[in-house]
Order: C-alpha cells, then structure tokens, then sequence
C-alpha cells in the first residue's frame, strides 16, 4: 500500500527521464538495493512527516 507521500505512476512517467538525464551513468557493479523510485519515496515520506530515517518503514 503507498504512502500519501509516495510519487503515483504518472508522477514517476515525468521524473524519470530527468533523473536519467542528470544522474551519472551507474558503473557495471552490484544491483541496488532499492529502486531510484523507492529511494524517492523515501526521502519524500521523510519530509513530509519528520521521521528519523531509521525510523522509516520497510
């Protein structure tokens, strides 16, 4: 279930060619953990309720 602070898909359609645009190309290592859009959501439910990061849900 997404948060109230979490991008809807079509929200993700407009920021993801400008992520791709501006953020360095990845060298060939491991996989991420988190998607750039779980990490999105992240930093905007933290700033939407003023959580400490640890204490962000899974």
């Amino acid at each position: 279930m997404p948060y109230s602070s979490s991008l809807t898909d079509s929200e993700w359609k407009i920021i993801q060619p400008i992520l791709q645009n501006i953020l360095p190309r990845k060298k060939r290592t491991r996989p991420s953990n988190w998607t750039k859009r779980e990490i999105l959501d992240g930093i905007f439910y933290q700033l939407k309720n003023g959580c400490n990061w640890q204490d962000l849900p899974a």
